[in-house]
């Protein structure tokens, strides 16, 4: 019985093709970002428990950026989540 390989996350395919475009080896980055080369393996290979702050490094590290945007609500600007319930 086949196991369903869970998809990989944009955010790993988009460092990992930014790591070849530089011409980066895993090696070079671990070494760049102070992570370890298994770490910069198992993050290409979508581990989904990889630690958020080594992500974040080998992300900067590559001079990739995040932006995080809020979900839209129905509040007007300056109004308390009290008075717009």
């Amino acid at each position: 019985m086949a196991i369903a390989q869970p998809s990989r996350s944009p955010l790993f395919s988009g460092h990992q093709a930014t790591r070849k475009s530089l011409a980066v080896t895993q090696k070079d980055l671990a070494m760049t970002s102070g992570t370890g080369l298994r770490f910069i393996i198992e993050l290409e290979k979508g581990k989904p428990t990889c630690q958020l702050s080594k992500v974040l490094t080998v992300l900067n590290t590559l001079g990739i950026t995040i932006k995080l945007t809020p979900p839209a609500t129905d509040k007007k600007p300056g109004q308390t989540a009290k008075e717009g319930v």
